[in-house]
This record gives structure tokens, sequence and C-alpha cells, in this order.
């Protein structure tokens, strides 16, 4: 885990996918997409119908590591709003056991913006917790204080010679408004988009500056991506 500063608080980023904000005792996760494999498949693309149960196993870890007592998931948390229905017994009592043990809200997204199912927990359109708001996608021109989800960022570095995409998230700053941030996907099953992307661009301004922040050996890297014009 590693120290990241937002809105004048500590929070943790936990194995570059998940935030942990330990005054709430509150773990945050971005775009789940639980049973995205079986809804391929629906559709002809057979992928290995193991994805729910690897991002449910890597959430349990999570929870285990920061001894976190709630969860709050940002949206995306079943890739359609069938999802719900299609979780093997093994993976649905996974589900059931973590909201059952946690306080578990379900912040729902453009995939699952209808979810049959809540396994427990409680659902919500947004949040606004201690000033900063938490929903599924940034909305531009916000000067609050936000955590979203929804573009699945990656970056693009330089490791011995070679580069490779990696995951992160997006951090906005601005003088006159609120620090915003868009999490990393946290699901086994997601593609991802360049973390400067003018999409996620626009939906972080108004903005100073925009970096890519995401965990390497112990610490955090923050790369720029964008700076205001002086």
């Amino acid at each position: 885990m590693v120290p990241v500063s937002f809105a004048h608080q500590e929070m943790l980023l936990v194995d570059g996918r998940a935030l942990y904000w330990p005054r709430e005792q509150a773990l945050l996760v971005a775009d789940l997409h639980l049973e995205k494999a079986s809804w391929y498949a629906g559709h002809g693309q057979m992928l290995p119908p193991y994805d729910s149960r690897e991002t449910l196993e890597r959430l349990a870890d999570a929870v285990k590591q920061t001894g976190a007592r709630r969860v709050i998931t940002l949206g995306d948390n079943f890739h359609d709003g069938e999802g719900t229905s299609r979780l093997d017994p093994f993976a649905a009592g996974m589900l059931e056991g973590l909201t059952r043990a946690l306080d578990w809200v379900w912040i729902t997204g453009n995939h699952d913006e209808h979810m049959h199912r809540s396994f427990g927990g409680e659902l919500a359109d947004e949040l606004e917790i201690s000033g900063i708001v938490l929903r599924h996608i940034a909305k531009a021109g916000e000067i609050r204080p936000e955590l979203s989800g929804h573009f699945h960022p990656k970056v693009r570095v330089k490791v011995r010679d070679r580069h490779i995409s990696r995951v992160c998230g997006v951090l906005s700053r601005n003088a006159n408004s609120g620090d915003r941030m868009i999490l990393p996907a946290f699901g086994a099953l997601t593609g991802g988009m360049d973390a400067g992307a003018p999409e996620i661009r626009a939906a972080l301004s108004p903005a100073s500056s925009i970096d890519a922040v995401l965990a390497s050996k112990g610490r955090l890297v923050q790369l720029p991506l964008w700076r205001e014009a002086a």
C-alpha cells in the first residue's frame, strides 16, 4: 500500500487498483465488471469463465490487507444488468459472505444501472461522504472533491528498455476547486483507455494539472499528463 494525498485526506493505493480511506475504514473499488466473460460467451465469444472468482478473490485480499469495515464500489459492478443471475454458486457464495461481513454500498454505473440483486448491499446512484463525492462517471465542471471510475485508465511506462501498459489512477488538482481522481479498473477482465485521452481530460475539467498515479516498488509514482498553460 502506498499513500496518496487527496482532498486533505490520506488515502492508500492498494495493489495499484483499489483506494483505501483510513478515516472512513472504507475500501473503494471501481469497475468490477463481474460476469463479463459469461456475457461474451452469450454473444458467441468464448472466454474462460473465471473472471468473477478472480475479481472477488482479489477484493477479499484487499479487504484483509487493509482491515476495511466498509466497501464502496464506484459503478459497473456487473458487466450488464442480468449479470447478478449468472454468477456461479461458488462466486455467489463468496460475494454473499463479503456483503454480510462488511458495510457494503453498490454505486451503480452505466453497465448495471438496473441491478437485479444487491447480495445484501445497499444501492445508490452516488454518495457524498465527508465532502467527497463518490460516483461512477466524473462530472465535468464539478468543483467538489470527487472519486469516480468508468474510464479504466492505463498508462505506458518504460521498464528495462521495454514499454508496458499499466493500470493507473488519474488525479487532477485545481487551486480553485477540489481534487478529483478516476480510479483504476479493479476487475480481472477489463480493458483500458489511455490515461491522457481527451475524454478523461474533459471529464476532469476544470483542472490545473492532471497526473497518472500508480504504485511501483512500494512508492507512489506520478506521471504528468497535462498542465494548464501558464
